[in-house]
């Protein structure tokens, strides 16, 4: 059963991505006629800033299945309960603390934005303010029973909620927006959807796995062990912040806004190469939390890292060989001629940041030992370094340039640090794994040859010769890759995933 969990939610949850990345190349640019330029850049602007208080969670979401299943090898249920109460007292806490942080933004919204807007502007960007922190607010108390379910391991349930929720937001929105509500509508929407997904949960949680909640006793001790094991993966979450915005933030102060839309554009696209990594790795959680609780075995741990990191490098070296075969038409038929540019940054920000994504159970299994403070403090000097990095890149060559510093600086800490940190000091066989991943190579190079025969020969003009090439490519690539880069294993997983 459990398998089928941990298949049906990699799968639910690739269907949920395809529907994002849908969403974003048809119904953004729908909905940016129907805003206009002016209040899309209000919504976003808003969006953007609303969205750093999702730092007030302190990490304290991600190291909830590491003390579940420190109590679950144990086998106390009070315990458990004890936890779920501490946590769940935790995130209501840091509701609290959102909705007043957000009365504070909105009754100061014309410092926050230093007299950019007008006075229509401003009314505006106080009422969509107002909704985003109410459902910014939700999200708190729900990545709770999220982390329940995931540490039940009912994957099924989880990816289909998520699912029906990325149907509904553009089905709901689009015809409000028709309407003339105007972005009001797309956070009303958003706040309803997060309210529903929230009361599902609950419900989920209660009902159907019988979860318990003891709020008395608070525990001291406990509280500081977790904020001891938190606290790295919160000044994480921050560099990730830093990594990801900083060169938007130097291009403009160095180049301009025309040069931050180009990157934006190529972030765009590495934003949601991002989230195919996930997909998989999410659901094997639990399972790396389990093997370090009951007895830390790092055979099977790194047989793990490899099983989970091939399935990775399958499905990523078809996206990453695929926009480098056809991303530059991708990006001039997508944003314009102007932004062909974009297609330069998105490559140097995917290809390093690969490495990591096929290995990013990795970083689950540094929580589960509690051996994740180094890559913090690792990261954040290299994410400073970034910074002083990129300046004279980007004065040298623009928006590429400063993807550039980024790429530098994910090759120098995601991979030289990080590989050398699993085999020393986590205790992973990273010599068998490449040697795993090299062996798959080879189910590459026939869609290789033929990618650079389309790219270099083909003319593509439209989005149909665009779309056929690519489902071509796909096919050969997925032939290929089945007779001459998958074990038996993977082969069979494929065979029972096509017939269910």
């Amino acid at each position: 059963m459990k398998i089928d969990q941990k298949k049906s939610g990699i799968v639910l949850s690739y269907i949920s991505q395809g529907i994002l990345i849908l969403s974003g190349v048809i119904y953004t640019p729908v909905m940016l006629r129907l805003l206009g330029q002016s209040e899309y850049g209000l919504y976003q602007l808003v969006f953007s800033t609303v969205s750093y208080m999702s730092l007030l969670s302190f990490g304290f979401s991600a190291s909830y299945i590491r003390f579940y299943s420190r109590a679950k090898a144990k086998n106390d249920d009070n315990e458990i309960s004890r936890i779920n109460g501490m946590f769940l007292l935790i995130f209501v806490v840091l509701s609290i603390i959102c909705c007043f942080c957000g009365a504070v933004m909105i009754s100061n919204i014309r410092l926050i934005f230093s007299g950019g807007l007008s006075d229509g502007e401003y009314e505006t960007a106080r009422l969509l303010m107002g909704i985003m922190v109410f459902s910014m607010a939700l999200t708190f108390p729900n990545s709770v029973f999220e982390a329940v379910i995931s540490a039940h391991e009912k994957f099924f349930f989880q990816k289909l909620i998520a699912v029906i929720q990325n149907i509904l937001n553009p089905f709901l929105a689009l015809p409000l927006l028709i309407m003339g509500y105007s972005s009001t509508a797309l956070v009303c929407v958003s706040a309803f959807l997060t309210l529903c997904r929230l009361t599902v949960n609950i419900w989920f949680c209660i009902r159907k796995l019988r979860v318990r909640f003891i709020f008395r006793g608070f525990r001291p001790r406990l509280f500081r062990e977790m904020w001891g094991f938190t606290f790295f993966i919160f000044l994480n979450q921050i560099i990730d912040q830093i990594n990801w915005s900083v060169d938007k933030f130097l291009l403009g102060r160095i180049s301009g806004t025309a040069a931050v839309a180009i990157y934006s554009l190529g972030g765009l696209i590495n934003t949601m190469y991002l989230t195919f990594s996930t997909s998989v790795s999410g659901v094997f959680i639990p399972q790396v939390n389990r093997i370090v609780a009951e007895s830390d075995d790092n055979n099977r741990l790194t047989e793990l890292f490899i099983k989970v990191g091939r399935i990775q490098f399958m499905i990523l070296s078809v996206i990453l060989t695929g926009f480098i075969f056809f991303g530059k038409q991708f990006m001039v038929l997508w944003g314009g001629e102007e932004f062909s540019e974009s297609y330069l940054v998105a490559l140097f920000l995917i290809v390093p940041v690969t490495v990591p994504l096929i290995q990013n159970i990795g970083i689950e299994i540094q929580r589960a030992k509690n051996k994740h403070k180094a890559r913090s403090i690792v990261y954040f000097f290299i994410a400073m370094g970034n910074i002083f990095i990129s300046i004279p890149l980007i004065k040298l060559f623009g928006c590429t340039g400063a993807s550039m510093g980024t790429a530098i600086s994910l090759t120098a800490g995601n991979i030289i640090f990080m590989n050398w940190y699993y085999y020393k000091h986590i205790g992973l066989d990273i010599k068998l794994f490449w040697k795993n991943i090299a062996g798959m190579v080879r189910g590459m190079i026939v869609p290789c040859i033929v990618g650079v025969f389309i790219m270099l020969f083909v003319p593509i003009y439209n989005w149909l010769v665009l779309g056929g090439y690519i489902v071509l490519y796909s096919l050969i690539y997925l032939i290929s890759m089945y007779y001459l880069g998958m074990n038996d294993s993977e082969k069979n997983s494929l065979k029972n995933v096509s017939s269910t």
